[in-house]
């Protein structure tokens, strides 16, 4: 039986967190239904998502002191044969102890009975968009490092993706995707039509179950229409926007996709602002819009997921804001499950 990832309002999160302290922020990525790996760029500039993405990426410049990743074209040249001769080396693809402080725990715990887990990496428009070469360009816009990527990215999502397996059979990964939201602006040298047939031939070549995660704004009948087995998102930001997308959800739906409701912010001031009940409330109003719109509701009820609204890095009592948003989403999903199911 093919994989499947669970809805029924359980609980997940995004895996950028602000701690410091591992075993805390593994204890509270273990607290969900659905854990997953944290990756802690507080505690170490490996950390970070796209220089864990860059591990082993031919021509990357990393200087961990000042906290940089760059790109070298000539350094590309240089270590490309010898990174495609050893493309089926799993290692060469997999995430090192030296650049993921939780990932090797997070692997050796039994996830038996947990109905999913949950792993993760930087997306490649994203990461190429991100990382810039010795002439200020972002690798994104090159011919020659493009396609590479995109096929050197996908065999990292299913290296990862087949170790979650064989302690899940229902584990799946999320692309995070920050940088999509900027594709539809007026970004020179790469349009919305270049990304769209990109990413299709990358999802062609990514293991199911995938998905993409993103916080930001895109075009979202372009990610719906995308194949997808999930999709992550920041609805209490973008309630209104994407209540408006119901054609595109209601196919998205059928499909069997399941849809992220991040819905708690994580952010100090705006967490102070709501309470359980005003959170429920924007969620409820989003799904009434949709249900009104033709969205099968008991359906839509069984492909979804409570999360977080985003990651949050930098509040001013760190990690504390962060916590209480997980507790919250739990609060919250047990509401909504006694409601709905």
């Amino acid at each position: 039986m093919a994989p499947k990832i669970p809805g029924d309002l359980q609980t997940t999160a995004m895996a950028v967190m602000p701690h410091t302290d591992v075993d805390r922020a593994l204890e509270m990525a273990l607290s969900l239904d659905i854990p997953f790996w944290p990756q802690l760029p507080n505690y170490s500039y490996y950390e970070d998502m796209y220089v864990q993405a860059a591990e082993h990426f031919p021509g990357s410049v990393l200087d961990i002191e000042k906290r940089t990743l760059r790109f070298s074209m000539d350094k590309f040249a240089e270590e490309i044969e010898g990174t495609l001769l050893r493309f089926d080396d799993p290692t060469l693809f997999d995430v090192s102890e030296t650049y993921s402080a939780v990932y090797h725990r997070f692997l050796a715990l039994d996830h038996s009975d947990r109905s999913a887990i949950r792993g993760q990496l930087e997306g490649p428009i994203s990461f190429g968009f991100n990382i810039i070469d010795q002439d200020e360009r972002p690798i994104l816009f090159d011919d020659t490092v493009r396609p590479f990527m995109l096929e050197f990215m996908a065999k990292r999502i299913n290296v990862q993706l087949a170790r979650l397996k064989q302690l899940n059979a229902n584990a799946f990964m999320f692309v995070d995707e920050p940088g999509l939201q900027f594709l539809f602006s007026a970004m020179a040298g790469y349009g919305d039509m270049k990304a769209k047939s990109d990413l299709d031939q990358f999802f062609t070549q990514v293991d199911r179950p995938r998905g993409i995660h993103l916080c930001g704004n895109p075009d979202w009948d372009f990610l719906l229409n995308l194949d997808l087995d999930v999709l992550s998102l920041d609805v209490y930001t973008n309630a209104e926007i994407f209540a408006s997308y119901a054609t595109a959800i209601r196919k998205f739906l059928e499909r069997d996709g399941v849809i992220v409701w991040g819905i708690v912010p994580t952010g100090f001031e705006t967490f102070q602002k709501e309470d359980m009940h005003s959170m429920i409330e924007r969620l409820e109003n989003v799904w009434r819009v949709l249900w009104g719109k033709g969205v099968d509701k008991e359906r839509m009820i069984a492909r979804s997921l409570i999360s977080p609204a985003t990651c949050c890095l930098v509040n001013p009592d760190r990690e504390r804001t962060v916590e209480r948003a997980f507790v919250t989403v739990s609060r919250m999903s047990n509401v909504l499950k006694t409601k709905y199911l």
